[in-house]
């Protein structure tokens, strides 16, 4: 936000980003003071910022990443600021429920949050989550085992899952 920006939206919140290099391509980390805000998957290949030029936070999510594609982290805790409806966070926060290398269905997210008819508006939000891989929605499946249904490209979601269940060691694609 330049200074002009600034000076006329004085309360606007300032976010910050980092390009990450993962083995599944580039992701854009974003975050604010309260936490990470974002981390999604990117075409976009602008220079890298140097960890120490981010939030600490940011540089924590960097490091939990770095772990968990070197296989050494399964859970990850850190500090969010999930900007979503009240239903899309409570879909969130389900997903942090599912283990890791395991899956479910989609209908099975729907029945954990109390009503299988929510299926859809369950799967929507799925698709809206903000924090790819530390949020796991690449878990959830199709009721017939399919995978369907991924932001960041199927070819991403069948190497995480494949990756989590041993599968996949340090090979890309």
């Amino acid at each position: 936000m330049s200074e002009m920006e600034q000076a006329i939206h004085p309360e606007a919140e300032v976010l910050y980003a980092v390009s990450y290099d993962s083995p599944l391509g580039n992701l854009k980390i974003t975050g604010s003071d309260k936490g990470i805000v974002s981390v999604l998957f990117t075409d976009d290949l602008q220079g890298k910022q140097s960890p120490a030029a981010v939030l600490p936070g940011m540089q924590e999510c960097i490091r939990q990443l770095d772990e968990y594609f070197a296989g050494k982290r399964r859970t990850f805790y850190m500090d969010f600021d999930l900007r979503g409806t009240e239903f899309q966070k409570k879909v969130w926060n389900e997903l942090l429920n599912i283990p890791y290398g395991k899956t479910i269905s989609y209908l099975e997210l729907a029945r954990r949050l109390g009503d299988e008819k929510v299926i859809r508006a369950a799967g929507t939000a799925n698709g809206k989550n903000p924090l790819a891989i530390i949020i796991p929605c690449h878990r959830v499946i199709g009721s017939d085992g399919k995978l369907v249904g991924y932001a960041g490209g199927m070819h991403r979601k069948q190497w995480l899952l494949e990756f989590e269940k041993g599968e996949k060691q340090g090979e890309l694609f």
